[in-house]
Formats: structure tokens, C-alpha cells, sequence
């Protein structure tokens, strides 16, 4: 029976009111924190030294990164609208090359790739939009964006002054900007887009290229300003962005790293305030916490900061095989709204509160004169005032990571305690201090669901695994090359013929196969028996794979499964990147070593699970599934879910799975890997909508 279900578990969430000690100016919090371009006369956007000049007017801008592929189209709304209430008027996003040019010239901007309805809700939540084009994004993604098929142009040398990839980068920025200008979504049209970027943290590879690297920096920066857009160019952590774009800072506390524009026309501006850490198979949770975070924006916006952006705001879901290599399917997870979407407190809380206290001294820190009162070896105050008038702010800064400190500021007496900021929105009164947490905290449970586990029961079958293939080259062919992004999974197959003399005389003794992989992943199998798996890992993605096998007289067949865990997603010259096995040797032959490297090898791309499709209704049909038994090495696994009771969000545990994929019909939701004996990826989140 085909049930429709949401799988698995079902979550439940104990959320607390979050409790606010912050008093608040309607007046001044309304002034510009409600994006209503319909109801202003447009003035499109501009900048100085002081901030990002929106429709005429300063603007204190605070963002999160919610990227649209990451999440489904019915959970945006809901995602906009805690942004929202957490006191962000900024959304930020990438633009997903890969996702919407999968084959040269065949696009795809349907379900959650509808690009121009994320940025339209955007608008309709009155709140503002920074849209990052790149088109290299890097952001853990496959390939860092970029397609495949770019790989395979000829004479191409990714991210540097190469005519073939400026190009296919040319067309495609072109394209999607005049995408955003048809559905006027600029803020120089009226819509929510007051800032766009291109390329991304190119600094970090730029002496790769030497001479090439700059004038492609130029180029990219001239490219960009040319298509017209009438809002304001970026380049993160580019330290040469050409005028007129705004470089920006990227990291943990921009406050004290970022060394500021490279014009004094330009703006600070806070580009990715990482709120956690992504992770890769193998790590364990990321963790920052509230104080810290808050204690890093609020030192920014001290020292002349007008933008932060909070990356990831929410992080989502890596569905399917969009995840770079070995990063997890869990994205972000510890951000202020979690993978699921729910409020993690006290960081959303405490954040919230945060920008309500610098919204109260907006005006001081818009238009006031900076001041910097030096009270010990660790103690200092910053005060924003606008001479002639009443306009105060200061922040008391106590950056002594160990001690409480007393400050005497204005004839007043202060405490805070270390390593800690208080804001004083009228240099008199603390209305918060970083360190000091009045939201609630709240814990994610996952409950099981007993009605989708009432009737469950699972179903196996067996993969096929092929002994003689054709497609032959001399070697192994490269695994991107010939997997190119379709599968994880491609087979290579040969076969020896042996004497017995050629064997060990020994019967305890075995010939030992070994075979030395570029990565990611390698089963073996020898005349149809599994031997073994093998991986590597972020860190060092070869890796050798070294397993006794029984050998027979005459003919023996050898067969390898190579597995990917994505494709690279940063550095120099990744089109020159390789996976895949390299060198196959047999040891501990009477005979000697025995080379298989270049002793002719067929090729498979994909599984035949695959090929028949058979995790789909249709697919499912075509094979023969049988009760659960003891599972051998490459199974496919059914099983049918009721929908879970209640509305939470749902996930399903895959708690004993290795290497693989979880498939609900209709959709890719994730990969799982195998890491140390362990599932990496133990609880993986399914969209509402499936159970719809």
C-alpha cells in the first residue's frame, strides 16, 4: 500500500516566552525597520561612509542567511516571519548556479529553485534582500556552485582571467540579474534588493593566480557594475574590490579583524558572522555561544559598523547530493532558527534583544560623532553624540576575557562582567549588556511517533553486483569524470588469471589487494564476494584500502564500487580536482606483486537500484523485495510510513545505516555516511510536505 507519511518521528518543541527588560521607542524602531518601498518614493540606494542610504534615508541593517534550496517552498513564509520577529529587516542569499543550470543551457527555477518567489516573499515580509550572485558561493555546496559541466569546457581555468569561464560567469550573473530586473525586484524598481555581490572570498586564492588573479578581480568588479542594477556591488573579504563596490568582512568578530573599507566612502559591513560551524562527517556539534555572538555585533556596531549578517540565520537541509564533499546534511544546525525551523533559545532570544538595544541608539550611531574613552588596560567606552543636541549612545566595554570590572562613567557606577559589552542608549541608562541573558532557553525533544511506527516493517533487496563490464580503458577512469555529477557511485571491474603456482602453497596464508584511492569511498568485492570498505575524510580525502582475499586458479574477477561524498567546494584550481582509485595492486603472490592498474577495466556509472529507479512507486515495482534478513553489503531498504500525528516537523533516524542515501518518494532528502563505525547523520529531516 502506498501510505502517504511524514517518516518516522515526530518532534516536539517546548518554547518559552522570550522575556525583554529592553525599553522600546515605537517611533524610532518603526522609523525605517519596515520595508515599505510601495509607500516611499524611490531614491534606490546609495552609501557613505557612515552606512547604506536606502531611499534617501540611513539604515541599521540586520540580516540572516536563509538560502532557498536549503529549505521548501511552504516552510518560507514561516522562516521570513521568525527572521522578522528575531529583529532582522535583511535577508540574505546565495544564487545556486549548479541547481539552476544543471546541463548547459537547460534551466530550473521551479519548487524550492524558485529563486524570484523567495525574493518576492522577502518583499512581501517588508524586509530587505542582499542577493549574492557569485557565482562561485563556496557555502559548503557542491562544487561551491559551480556545474559540473563547466568542468569540461575546453582550456578552462576556473575563477581567474580566463576568456571560457568569464564567459559561461558573464552569462550566467547577466541572466539572472536581468531575471531580477524583469520581476523589478531591485530597490532602485521598488523591490527588496538593496545589495548584490559578486564572486566570494576571492583574497583567499587570489596569489594562486598572480597576475591573473588581479586583473580578474578587475574585470569581475567592472562586469558586475556594468549590468545596471542601481544598488550597491560587494566582494567579501576582498581587500582590492574595485570602486565602487564595498568590500566586506567575513568571520567570528569583525569588530577586531576587519582592517575597514578600502575607501573612506565606503561602509562597514559585516558580510558572514558565523553563528555556528558547519560540520563534515565525523565532527562533532558545532557550538557558539549566545554571549559571544552578541558580544561580537555589538563590538562591531560600536566601532562604526552599520550591517551585520548572521550566516547561517537558519541553515536547512543539504537535500539530495547537494552537500560539497563530506559536509554534512545538517546545515548550521545550531543557528538561531534550526534545521527544523524551530527558535533555538537563548540564541534567537538573546539576539532579538540585541537589536532592539541598537535600534534605541540608531539615530546616535547614524548620525552622531564617534568618541573612544580609554578607562584601563581592558576597559574602554565608545560614545556617539551629535553635538548641540541631546543625542547620546555609548557602549562600556569590559575586554577582560576573566574579571568583572566597575566602570565610572558620567558620574555613574557601573558593573559588567567579563568580556561583555552594556549598551546605553542615552549614555545613562544599561538597557543590555551581552553577557547578561533575560531570554528564555529552550530544548529541542524528538519524541517517536506511534502511529508511523505502529505498522512499519521493512523490505530488502539486494543490489547487483556486476563481475565484467564493458566500456574498457587501460586504467581506472577518473570518478568525477565519469560519475559527472549524476551518481555517487560508478563500478570498475577486471579480472586475472591465475595458476596454482601463482598462489601461496600455505592455506592459512591469503594475497592481500590493495588499492590506493583518491577518494571518497571503495567496496570491494572478489568472483562476487564482498571483502571490504574503505573512505577517507575532509581532512585527507585519499586514502588506501588493504584486505586479504581468496584467490582461485583461473580466472578471478575483481570489482570495485567507487563512492563521492560531493564534489570540492573551495581552493584554486578546482577543476583540477580527482577522485577515485589510482593504484590496484595484489601482494603476496608466490609470484610477486601483481599490477592491475593498467590491466584493462570496464565501467558502470550508477546503481542498478538506480538505473531501475526503484525508489519511486513505479521504480519499486520492478524488482523483487524481500522480508529483512541478515543485510549484505550494498541493500536497498522500503518500508512504509503512516503520517504522524500532530504538525511538528518530522525526522526520521537512521541510526545503523552506512554509506548512502534516504529516498522518500519524490524527493532526495539526504545523504548518510559511515564514519569511525558510526552513522554521522543520525537524524535527518523530511519536508512537511511530504506527508501531504
Amino acid at each position: 500500500m502506498a501510505v502517504s507519511g511524514r517518516i518516522l518521528l515526530r518532534i516536539t518543541l517546548f518554547t518559552l516566552l522570550v522575556a525583554s527588560s529592553i525599553a522600546h521607542d515605537k517611533k524610532d524602531h518603526d522609523d525605517g525597520d519596515d520595508h515599505k518601498a510601495e509607500n516611499k518614493v524611490n531614491q534606490g540606494v546609495t552609501y557613505d561612509g557612515r552606512s547604506v542610504i536606502i531611499n534617501g534615508k540611513r539604515e541599521l541593517l540586520f540580516s540572516g542567511s536563509i538560502h532557498y534550496p536549503r529549505s521548501t517552498p511552504d516552510t518560507w513564509p514561516d522562516l521570513l516571519t521568525k527572521a522578522k520577529y528575531g529583529g532582522l529587516n535583511v535577508i540574505q542569499t546565495y544564487v545556486f548556479w549548479n541547481i539552476h543550470e544543471p546541463i548547459e543551457g537547460q534551466y530550473n527555477f521551479e519548487g524550492q529553485y524558485d529563486l524570484v518567489k523567495f525574493i518576492k516573499l522577502i518583499g512581501e515580509h517588508k524586509m530587505y534582500a542582499t542577493l549574492r550572485v557569485g557565482p562561485f558561493i563556496q557555502a559548503e555546496w557542491n562544487h561551491g556552485g559551480l556545474p559540473y559541466w563547466l568542468r569540461e569546457v575546453r582550456n578552462i581555468t576556473f575563477r581567474s582571467d580566463n576568456e571560457p569561464f568569464k564567459h559561461y560567469m558573464k552569462k550566467f550573473v547577466t541572466m539572472i540579474i536581468d531575471m531580477m530586473k524583469k520581476e523589478k525586484l531591485f530597490a532602485s524598481q521598488g523591490g527588496p534588493i538593496v545589495l548584490s555581490q559578486i564572486e566570494n572570498e576571492y583574497n583567499t586564492i587570489q596569489l594562486a593566480f598572480r597576475e591573473l588573479g588581479d586583473s580578474y578581480v578587475q574585470w569581475a568588479g567592472k562586469m558586475a557594475v556594468g549590468l545596471n542594477t542601481e544598488v550597491p556591488w560587494i566582494m567579501c573579504k576582498q581587500r582590492d574590490a574595485p570602486d565602487p563596490i564595498i568590500n566586506t568582512c567575513n568571520g567570528r568578530h569583525c569588530g577586531d579583524t576587519f582592517t575597514g573599507p578600502n575607501r573612506r566612502n565606503k561602509p562597514s559591513l559585516w558580510t558572514e558572522n558565523w553563528t555556528a560551524q558547519y560540520r563534515v562527517f565525523g565532527d562533532p556539534p558545532s557550538q557558539r555561544s549566545a554571549e559571544d555572538l552578541a558580544y561580537s555585533v555589538a563590538r562591531f556596531f560600536s566601532k562604526n559598523g552599520s550591517l551585520v549578517n548572521y550566516y547561517m540565520y537558519h541553515g536547512g537541509t543539504n537535500y539530495g547530493r547537494t552537500s560539497a564533499a563530506f559536509t554534512t546534511t545538517r546545515y548550521y544546525d545550531e543557528a538561531p532558527l534550526d534545521e527544523y525551523g524551530l527558535q533555538r533559545d537563548p540564541k534567537w532570544g538573546h539576539l532579538k534583544d540585541l537589536h532592539k538595544a541598537l535600534n534605541l541608539c540608531k539615530k546616535a550611531l547614524l548620525w552622531g560623532s564617534p568618541t573612544v574613552q580609554k578607562l584601563g588596560p581592558d576597559q574602554e567606552v565608545r560614545t556617539y553624540k551629535q553635538p548641540g543636541t541631546s543625542l547620546c549612545a555609548a557602549f562600556l566595554a569590559n575586554n577582560d576575557t576573566q574579571n568583572a570590572q566597575t566602570f565610572h562613567f558620567r558620574g555613574k557606577q557601573y558593573r559588567l562582567p567579563a568580556r561583555s559589552i552594556s549598551i546605553l542608549p542615552d549614555c545613562k541608562t544599561v538597557v543590555y549588556n551581552t553577557q547578561m541573558i533575560t531570554a528564555q532557553h529552550n530544548t529541542r525533544n524528538f519524541v517517536r511517533s506511534a502511529t508511523a511506527n505502529k505498522n512499519f516493517n521493512w523490505q530488502m533487496y539486494k543490489e547487483y553486483v556486476p563481475t565484467q563490464l564493458g566500456s574498457m580503458t587501460k586504467e581506472p577512469m577518473e570518478l568525477y569524470e565519469l560519475t559527472k555529477d549524476t551518481t555517487d557511485y560508478a563500478w570498475y571491474t577486471t579480472s586475472i588469471e591465475l595458476g596454482p603456482r601463482d598462489l601461496p602453497m600455505k592455506k592459512e596464508i591469503f594475497p592481500v589487494l590493495r588499492v590506493a584511492s583518491l577518494g571518497h569511498g571503495l567496496l570491494a568485492f572478489v568472483n562476487g564476494e564482498y571483502i571490504g570498505f574503505a573512505h577517507g575524510s575532509k581532512v585527507e580525502k585519499s586514502f588506501v584500502f588493504q584486505k586479504p582475499v581468496k584467490l582461485k586458479a583461473g580466472v578471478n574477477q575483481i570489482t570495485l564500487l567507487g563512492t563521492l561524498v560531493g564534489l570540492p567546494d573551495s581552493g584554486a584550481y578546482m577543476e583540477h580536482r580527482f577522485a577515485g582509485p589510482r593504484s590496484i595492486t595484489i601482494l603476496g603472490l608466490n609470484t610477486g606483486t601483481l599490477d592491475l592498474s593498467v590491466n584493462g577495466w570496464g565501467h558502470q556509472v550508477g546503481l542498478n537500484g538506480e538505473k531501475k529507479k526503484i525508489y519511486t512507486e513505479k521504480g519499486s515495482t520492478k524488482v523483487e523485495w524481500r522480508k529483512l534478513s541478515e543485510s549484505p553489503a550494498l541493500t536497498w531498504y522500503k518500508g512504509y510510513f503512516d503520517t504522524p500525528e500532530g504538525n511538528n516537523p518530522v525526522a526520521i533516524r537512521m541510526t545503523g545505516m552506512g554509506k548512502g542515501m534516504l529516498l522518500p518518494w519524490k524527493l532526495h532528502v539526504s545523504r548518510i555516511q559511515e564514519s569511525c563505525g558510526k552513522v554521522l547523520s543520525g537524524k535527518n529531516q523530511l519536508p512537511n510536505s511530504i506527508g501531504r
